[in-house]
């Protein structure tokens, strides 16, 4: 009965603090709002009882490698001037062509989600080993997408800090 209660308040602080990244004008909150996400994602696969899963996004995604975008954030010293100026038309356009793209899947996954329902799959035990079976054979493209993602974020964050000569 109260699971649902959590599951509400761990969502609605996930899409704040993605929202809080998205919106974000200096890049340092952007990065502690995606902090906050990232816990908030860790208390879902809490409710989940997916704990390892839970403990590797804390430990990893929230404790190293946003350590490390905040390192690099703070050390390019990305002014706000510096942000204001990319803002072209070419950016807006790519942008704008992405953010649809991104619509475009989440319609095409609810959509497959809602027409081919399948049957729940058999519980876990829940051991590294089961867990590293399905993330290198059923889930590898999902998990090689996650690392190409961080990588363009990492490119995206040099870039709009390269300053002009």
């Amino acid at each position: 009965m109260i699971q649902p209660i959590f599951f509400i308040i761990l969502a609605s602080l996930s899409i704040a603090g993605a929202l809080g990244v998205i919106l974000a004008r200096n890049p340092v909150y952007a990065v502690l709002s995606l902090v906050v996400t990232l816990f908030a994602l860790s208390g879902i696969f809490i409710l989940l009882q997916a704990f390892f899963v839970a403990m590797i996004l804390v430990l990893i995604y929230a404790g190293a490698i946003l350590v490390l975008f905040l390192f690099v954030v703070m050390l390019l010293d990305i002014a706000p001037e510096t942000l204001s100026r990319t803002k072209g038309s070419t950016l807006r356009f790519v942008g704008t062509l992405v953010g649809l793209l991104f619509f475009c899947e989440l319609v095409i996954a609810v959509g497959c989600f809602v027409l081919h329902q399948t049957p729940p799959s058999p519980p876990l035990s829940g051991t590294t080993a089961e867990i590293g079976k399905l993330l290198f054979t059923t889930y590898a493209l999902p998990f090689e997408l996650a690392s190409l993602l961080l990588f363009v974020g990492i490119i995206g964050a040099v870039v709009l800090a390269k300053k002009k000569r």
